[in-house]
C-alpha cells in the first residue's frame, strides 16, 4: 500500500531593505525561528549605502532558503513587486526588513488558510517602542476572530492597512493582478484595500508582528513636508476608488467617516509649524475627501473633528490654537451641558475658538464621549 506525504506549504516572503544594518541581523533571526519550516525569502537591497547588502549575502550564505537581489535604489513598492517576481511560494508573505515575528506567526497565518481556503490572513500587531510591545486598542479591536469573511462582515477592517501582517494565497495574489504601488509613500493602504474588497479573509487575534517604532523613522520633519502629505492624498485616492469601484454605499461610508479620517490627528497637531503651501495641500484633501460631508461627522475624536470642520473653513489661526490648547491638557477636553436640550458638547476658551462661529455640529459630543 502506497504511504502518502503531506507537505506543508512553502511560503514565499519578501523582504525590501534599505540601511538597516544595525536591524536587519534581528529581522532575519526571527524568521529562522518560525516554527513554519518550509518558506524561502528573497531579501531585496534597494541600494543600501551602508552594510544592509553585505549582512544580507552573509545571510544568504548561512541558509539556502534565502537569497538576495540588489537594486538600484526605488523604494519600498519597486523593492517588493521586484521581490515578488522572485520568490517562490504557494502564499506569500511581506516582511520589513527592521521589524521582527514572533515564532508562530506564519503558522498560525498559514494554518488558518490552510483550514479555511481564504485569500489571505491578517493578525493582530504590537508596536515595539523602548522595549515595550504595545497592541494598539484598535487593532484588538479590529481582529476579532473571523473566517472566510468577506468586506461586507466588517467593513472598519479596511483601518488593517498593514502589507506585514498578512499572509496572501499566491494564486489570488495573482489573479487579482495585485501589486505595490510605487514611487509614492503609505504604499501599503491601496493594496491591502484591494485585498480586502475582493477576497475572502481570515482575521486572528494572535499578535504576528512586532513593529520596531525608530527612533526618527517617522517623524515630524517628513510629515510634514509637501511631498509627504501629497502621497498620502494620493494614495488615500487609490483606495478610495477601490471602495467606490466596489460599490457597497454602507462599506464607503465606513471607509471614508472612519479610516481615511482616522490618521488626520497626526497632521492637524503639524499645523501650527506648517508652511503655507502645506497647509493649503490640506485644506485641499479635507475638502476633496469631506467636503460634501464634513469631518464632524467622522470617527475622530472631538477635539479633531472640531479641528478638522475649521480645517474646511480655513481658519488656520484657530487650528493652530486649539491643537495647541489640547496639546498642554492633562485629560480629555472640557465639556459643557446646553441646559435646555440636555446634550452635552465641548467647551473651548473664547480665546482659542470663538464657539458663537462655530456649527454646534462641530462641538456636540455623542452618548458614548459623555
Amino acid at each position: 500500500m502506497k504511504r502518502l506525504f503531506s507537505r506543508a506549504p512553502l511560503l514565499g516572503v519578501v523582504i525590501p531593505a534599505w540601511g538597516v544594518e544595525d536591524y536587519l541581523d534581528d529581522c532575519i533571526r526571527s524568521l529562522l525561528a518560525q516554527t513554519h519550516r518550509r518558506w524561502e525569502a528573497v531579501i531585496v537591497d534597494d541600494g543600501s549605502t551602508d552594510r544592509t547588502g553585505e549582512i544580507a549575502d552573509e545571510w544568504a550564505h548561512r541558509d539556502s532558503r534565502i537569497t538576495v537581489i540588489h537594486s538600484v535604489n526605488g523604494g519600498l513598492g519597486a523593492a517588493r513587486n521586484l521581490g515578488v517576481q522572485q520568490v517562490r511560494g504557494d502564499y506569500l508573505a511581506f516582511l520589513d526588513s527592521d521589524d521582527v515575528l514572533p515564532s508562530t506567526a506564519y503558522a498560525d497565518l498559514v494554518g488558518a488558510l490552510s483550514e479555511s481556503g481564504s485569500d489571505f490572513a491578517t493578525g493582530s500587531i504590537v508596536r515595539w517602542e523602548d522595549g515595550d510591545h504595545v497592541e494598539p486598542p484598535w487593532m484588538r479591536r479590529l481582529h476579532r476572530p473571523l473566517r472566510g469573511a468577506r468586506v461586507e462582515d466588517r467593513p472598519e477592517i479596511l483601518g488593517d492597512v498593514f502589507a506585514w501582517n498578512k499572509v496572501w494565497r499566491r494564486s489570488f495574489w495573482e489573479a487579482a493582478g495585485l501589486a505595490w504601488p510605487e514611487g509614492v509613500r503609505y504604499e501599503d493602504q491601496p493594496t491591502t484595500t484591494r485585498s480586502f474588497l475582493e477576497g475572502t479573509f481570515d482575521v486572528l487575534d494572535e499578535v504576528v508582528y512586532r513593529w520596531r517604532i525608530r527612533e526618527g523613522s517617522i517623524t515630524q520633519t517628513r510629515a510634514s513636508s509637501v511631498q509627504d502629505l501629497s502621497d498620502r492624498w494620493e494614495t488615500k485616492r487609490q483606495a478610495l476608488a477601490s471602495v467606490r469601484a466596489h460599490g457597497s454605499a454602507e462599506v464607503e461610508d465606513v471607509f471614508v467617516d472612519r479610516v481615511l479620517a482616522g490618521d488626520l490627528w497626526r497632521y492637524f497637531l503639524l499645523v501650527p509649524g506648517a508652511s503655507e503651501a502645506w497647509w493649503r495641500l490640506l485644506r485641499a484633501g479635507v475638502l476633496e475627501f469631506w467636503g460634501q460631508r464634513s469631518l464632524v461627522h467622522s470617527g475622530l475624536p472631538p477635539v479633531h473633528r472640531l479641528a478638522g470642520w475649521l480645517v474646511e473653513q480655513d481658519r488656520r489661526a484657530e487650528v493652530s490654537s486649539l491643537m495647541e490648547w489640547a496639546s498642554a491638557l492633562e485629560g480629555p477636553p472640557p465639556r459643557a451641558q446646553d441646559v435646555a436640550t440636555g446634550d452635552w458638547r465641548l467647551s473651548v476658551p473664547h480665546s482659542v475658538v470663538d464657539e458663537a462661529t462655530v456649527d454646534p455640529a462641530a462641538l456636540r459630543l455623542r452618548d458614548h464621549e459623555v
